[in-house]
């Protein structure tokens, strides 16, 4: 960690190089709880970045689940529309009771190795994480895409995706959002901070669907704050980061 006037900062991520991330989610929304931030900087730059959503997120509002699926992912491709995302996939695991599984790990791998990223972005498993208890969907897609990335990089295991004329596929960078130990972090400005409001906004229907729900500036600028305090900035996302690559 840097040091700034005694205190120390955390690390800026080297994110440089990066050109393609996949971000991995179990929902519609969960992307927009900070990581579009950084998605909005990246894209800005020229990175391409595809979001592969585990579930429709049909359970999640109080509506009959055919109705809402089809809501949740109009919302969704509204959402990647302000950040610049083009890539949108989204898979028919059901919201509500998603389950670590190996077609569940067979599916996320699928997708790595047809998008071929650089970088995988998911969420974290953690039971008690930075925003209390940790929803059920969310430790199970975080978790199974850890192995999936092992799993696209290696020929023997789910050997089916080659017969499809998936190759495997090394991922160099795994960034969790929401982590408690967070290790970097990124700077946003006003412009990528504008958008990632933009984007939580998107879901209209949704965040009017949940009983209290703060606007999402105010959520949102609260958020960006407290970790730009960590990067002795207005405003910053953190991740846990991993290096799987570190001698390529």
């Amino acid at each position: 960690m840097a040091e700034s006037a005694g205190h120390l900062l955390m690390e800026t991520l080297p994110d440089e190089d990066f050109q393609r991330v996949l971000c991995v989610v179990a929902h519609p929304d969960d992307v927009e709880y900070g990581t579009s931030g950084a998605v909005a900087r990246w894209v800005e730059r020229g990175v391409t970045v595809g979001y592969l959503l585990l579930t429709s997120g049909e359970a999640g509002m109080q509506r009959p689940p055919a109705e809402v699926g089809p809501l949740r992912a109009a919302e969704q491709r509204a959402a990647c529309a302000v950040v610049g995302v083009e890539h949108l996939q989204i898979l028919d695991h059901p919201d509500g009771t998603l389950v670590y599984s190996l077609d569940l790990r067979r599916d996320i791998a699928r997708a790595i190795r047809e998008f071929r990223p650089d970088v995988v972005v998911t969420g974290s498993w953690e039971v008690d994480f930075i925003a209390g208890l940790n929803q059920a969907d969310h430790r199970a897609a975080g978790l199974a895409t850890v192995d999936a990335i092992r799993d696209a990089d290696n020929t023997w295991v789910f050997p089916e995706l080659a017969s499809e004329g998936l190759e495997k596929w090394g991922v160099t960078w795994l960034l969790v959002a929401g982590d408690s130990r967070p290790t970097h972090g990124l700077v946003l400005d006003e412009a990528a901070v504008s958008k990632a409001i933009a984007s939580l906004e998107a879901h209209r229907e949704y965040l009017a669907d949940i009983p209290g729900h703060p606007a999402p500036r105010d959520l949102l600028a609260g958020i960006f704050a407290g970790q730009g305090e960590a990067m002795g900035a207005e405003a910053a996302v953190l991740f846990r980061t991993y290096h799987l690559r570190p001698f390529g």
